[in-house]
């Protein structure tokens, strides 16, 4: 998610929005009363309403929440520095990158490191998934 920038609390670097310009579809104004919508999106935005990051990813932060295949827990104990799976069990899976509906106010997880979690069943229209596969 980081598009190769190691540390940086971005996928584009350290600021939220570098030379004032939106990068994420995060909400923008007063929230939960006013959107002011500044980057032009009130809901999800296209998949290429901002630029990718270094690795040619879109919206890796912000949007939808990004259900990925690992279990949660809190405590996070010991795992791979590659590919860490979480728990072999449990009822709630990892979301990552947060939505259109995160503000720095209360939701502070647009952030690369930053992580919640929900169960398998539930579902709602900040909440989507990323296709992929090897090359």
């Amino acid at each position: 998610a980081r598009g190769g920038l190691d540390q940086a609390r971005y996928p584009w670097g350290d600021e939220l929005t570098p030379r004032g310009r939106w990068r994420c579809n995060i909400w923008q104004g007063d929230f939960p009363t006013v959107n002011t919508a500044e980057d032009g999106h009130v809901g999800t935005a296209p998949v290429d309403a901002y630029r990718p990051n270094a690795y040619g990813l879109h919206n890796v932060v912000g949007n939808v929440w990004e259900w990925v295949a690992d279990r949660f827990t809190a405590s996070r104990p010991a795992t791979p520095a590659v590919d860490p799976r979480g728990p072999e069990t449990g009822g709630r899976r990892v979301m990552r990158g947060g939505s259109y509906l995160c503000h720095d106010s209360y939701c502070n997880r647009y952030r690369v490191a930053a992580r919640t979690a929900n169960t398998p069943d539930s579902s709602s229209g900040n909440c989507g998934f990323r296709c992929a596969a090897d090359a």
